[in-house]
């Protein structure tokens, strides 16, 4: 399994709920090309045990982990709690 640091997301327009403004993920590989990946795409990978994610907090990593809200699955960080702060506070991906 390959750890993958989230460095920018795209938000979904018009959602202000937290739990469904998320569309994609991205970040840089090692090599410098960008990454990708829908929501959708990302928590498969999670759940298949194929990719870990984590974004840059104060110098910590925190794990994005995949989470459940009125029955529909979204990411969020592990220290978060309710809210997907963490995510949503990145930049926007190109």
């Amino acid at each position: 399994m390959s750890r993958h640091r989230v460095s920018c997301i795209n938000k979904r327009g018009g959602h202000y709920n937290p739990h469904e403004r998320i569309s994609h993920i991205g970040g840089v590989n090692e090599n410098g090309t960008r990454w990708k990946l829908t929501e959708d795409e990302a928590i498969k990978a999670i759940e298949d045990k194929k990719y870990e994610f984590y974004v840059s907090v104060n110098g910590r990593s925190v794990n994005v982990i995949v989470a459940v809200h009125n029955g529909r699955k979204y990411l969020k960080t592990e220290t978060d709690g309710y809210s997907p702060d963490n995510l949503l506070s990145l930049p926007e991906c190109p």
